[in-house]
């Protein structure tokens, strides 16, 4: 029982900074703008964050991760949005500068060796009654602040994406900007409120990953979250609810890894650490033509074509 009490507690876990930035990525592609730069900005969100918790303290640091993302995501729109660069080819570009920036900014700011530091982190929030409920109860009612925030944006994501006028520019851009464009909607200006929700929203799944999980920051230690996310979008057919289920099996693949690791099963460490990513590959192999990206979904636009 305990065993698997553990299990789901660190599935959700893992899930969280993944349902973080599929969240942020979902309403971004929704309007017609993939980000493939989002793992150099879970990246920044997690350096910013480590920089952020020993003066501020944890939650503010959160939020100061979240707002490194949006500084970093408005570098990719403008390439991307208003001066009409490929998305894919700006987007390697961004993750390939995070991950070199972050590198780079760690070693000045800690020194050479890039000496392992520890950040105060955020104490998980337990809900009274709720979290003595047996197996699930820790898994689900007692998380640090992230998690909460991460399953509250869910329905509200939903909500905005579906049931509001912003919602349906969001929607109506991602399938057709031209046809938007005639009803009234600047599809520039909605892709630019959608791909800066997504660069806040990769801030605070950086930030999760330090404040809420390791303490502490290593280079490359984004590890291909941002990647997964997007194929968690794309697993979860562009819909917030289908990213978190998505997420979530993600975040148990992440699990399994240290469960089958505690067994001490008489195999290379290195398969279990594959396990996520493996899984990614077989899931996108497995639902292949039972989903339809928005139809403008990548398409170039700049300020010639697009207002």
């Amino acid at each position: 029982m305990n065993t698997l009490a553990d299990f789901l507690d660190a599935s959700v876990r893992s899930a969280t900074p993944l349902l973080l930035a599929a969240l942020g990525e979902t309403v971004s592609e929704r309007s017609g703008v993939i980000n493939v730069g989002l793992e150099g900005t879970i990246i920044v969100g997690c350096l910013a964050g480590l920089a952020a918790a020993t003066f501020v303290g944890p939650t503010a640091a959160l939020a100061t991760a979240g707002i490194a993302g949006l500084m970093f995501a408005i570098i990719f729109t403008i390439i991307t949005i208003w001066l009409g660069a490929d998305q894919i080819i700006a987007g390697t570009a961004i993750t390939m500068l995070g991950l070199g920036l972050t590198g780079t900014l760690y070693r000045v700011l800690y020194g050479d060796s890039g000496a392992a530091l520890t950040a105060p982190t955020l104490a998980p929030i337990g809900i009274p009654l709720l979290q003595d409920l047996p197996l699930i109860g820790s898994a689900l009612f007692h998380q640090p602040l992230p998690t909460y925030l991460a399953v509250a944006m869910v329905p509200s994501v939903w909500w905005w994406l579906n049931r509001t006028h912003s919602g349906l520019a969001i929607r109506a851009t991602g399938e057709n900007p031209a046809a938007a464009r005639s009803s009234g909607v600047s599809p520039r200006r909605v892709q630019t409120i959608g791909s800066l929700f997504g660069g806040l929203c990769g801030g605070l799944a950086g930030g999760t990953l330090v404040l809420a999980q390791v303490g502490t920051f290593a280079e490359g230690m984004s590890a291909g979250r941002g990647f997964i996310a997007i194929a968690i979008v794309a697993l979860g057919r562009w819909s917030p609810v289908g990213a978190a289920i998505a997420a979530l099996f993600f975040g148990m693949a992440s699990a399994l890894q240290f469960l089958f690791q505690s067994l001490d099963l008489k195999l290379p460490y290195q398969i279990f650490l594959a396990l996520p990513y493996m899984l990614t590959l077989v899931a996108l192999a497995l639902a292949k033509g039972r989903y339809r990206a928005p139809a403008a979904l990548g398409a170039r636009v700049g300020a010639v074509d697009i207002t």
